[in-house]
C-alpha cells in the first residue's frame, strides 16, 4: 500500500540523485530508504530509478511520477494547513446576520476589527429582522447574529454592543421641525411609521410603552415597512414621524430632522449565538467582536 511518506522519500532521491545525500536529509539511515524505494516501485509496476555503481537518475517513468508526487505531497500539506486554521478559527464561512439598522453603527466596526484578524474567513452577511434571525440560530442556519434587544430565545446567549437613545425623526416641513427637544406626548396626533412587530418585538414594545407611559397614547400607526432606511425615507415624504435609535442620524436624509426626545429609554443592539456552539469559527469570532466593545467602554 502506498503512503504518503513513499512519495516523500521518493522526492527526496529524485531532487538529490543520491540516496546518502537522501537520507540524511530525511534523517533515517540508507537501507531502509532503498527498502521503501523498492516497495514503491513495486506498487507502481515499473522501475522509477535507475541505479548503477556511479549515478542515480529518474526513469521516464519516474520524471512523470516526480512531477505528481510534489503535487500530492503539496495537496496533503495543504490539507493539513486547512484543517489546523478551521480548528483555531482561522479559515471556514461564518453566516453572519444583522438587522438593517446596523450597517449605521456597530456592523462596520466589527466587521473591520474582525476582518483585519481574519482574514481568510469568509463571511456571508443576511440581512434578517430580529426575529428572524433567532429562529435561524436556533436552527442552526446562522452562527452569529446582530440583534436589537431586549430579546428572548431558548438556547442562545447574548451579549449588548451599543446602548443608544431613541430620537424621533420628523419631516423637516413638521410643525415641530425647528424645536431643540420634544416630549414625546407632542406627537400624539402624529401618524407613525414603524416595523412590523413581529420582525423585533423587543424594540417595538419598548417604543409603544415609552409612548403609552410617557405620553399617555398609542402611536397611531400609517405605514409599516421593514428595512430602518425605508422607515426614514418615507419620514422624508412626509408620510409620518418615527422613534428610531439616535445612529439613524448618519443615514443624513434629505427632508428629515431628528430632535432628541426628553425622558427617552435607551435601545440596545448585541450579538446572539447558541450558548453551546463549539465552533473555533464563532469562538475566534466573538473574542473580537465581544473584545472590541469592551474596548470601546
Amino acid at each position: 500500500m502506498i503512503e504518503l511518506r513513499h512519495f516523500r522519500y521518493f522526492i527526496a532521491v529524485a531532487e538529490t540523485l543520491h540516496f546518502g545525500r537522501a537520507a540524511e536529509r530525511l534523517h533515517i539511515s540508507q537501507p531502509p530508504l532503498s527498502v521503501q524505494i523498492r516497495q514503491l516501485e513495486t506498487y507502481v509496476g515499473t522501475p522509477l530509478l535507475e541505479r548503477t555503481q556511479r549515478r542515480v537518475r529518474l526513469t521516464a517513468a519516474g520524471q512523470v511520477f516526480l512531477e505528481e508526487a510534489r503535487r500530492a505531497v503539496r495537496v496533503a500539506d495543504q490539507a493539513v494547513e486547512a484543517a489546523r486554521a478551521a480548528a483555531s478559527g482561522e479559515r471556514g464561512t461564518l453566516r453572519f446576520g444583522f438587522v438593517s439598522s446596523a450597517p449605521f453603527n456597530v456592523l462596520p466596526g466589527v466587521l473591520r476589527s474582525y476582518r483585519a484578524l481574519h482574514a481568510n474567513v469568509k463571511v456571508e452577511l443576511h440581512e434578517m429582522g430580529s426575529a428572524d434571525q433567532l429562529r435561524a440560530l436556533q436552527a442552526a442556519q446562522l452562527d452569529v447574529g446582530l440583534v436589537r434587544l431586549p430579546a428572548e430565545a431558548t438556547g442562545l446567549a447574548m451579549h449588548v454592543l451599543l446602548r443608544e437613545p431613541l430620537v424621533v425623526a420628523l419631516p423637516d416641513s413638521h410643525r415641530l421641525a425647528a424645536r431643540k427637544r420634544l416630549r414625546v406626548q407632542a406627537l400624539r396626533d402624529d401618524a407613525f411609521v414603524t416595523f412590523p412587530r413581529r420582525l423585533g418585538p423587543g424594540l417595538y414594545d419598548r417604543i409603544f410603552r415609552f409612548c403609552a407611559e410617557a405620553g399617555g397614547f398609542t402611536p397611531q400607526v400609517g405605514m409599516e415597512v421593514e428595512q430602518t432606511h425605508a422607515i426614514v425615507g418615507l419620514v422624508g415624504a412626509s408620510l409620518g414621524v418615527a422613534l428610531v435609535p439616535s445612529s439613524m442620524r448618519s443615514m443624513q436624509t434629505g427632508g428629515v430632522k431628528f430632535i432628541p426626545l426628553v425622558g427617552a429609554p435607551s435601545v440596545e443592539m448585541g450579538l446572539a449565538w447558541r450558548q453551546h456552539d463549539p465552533s473555533p469559527l464563532l469562538r475566534a469570532f466573538l473574542d473580537v467582536a465581544c473584545g472590541d466593545s469592551k474596548s470601546r467602554g
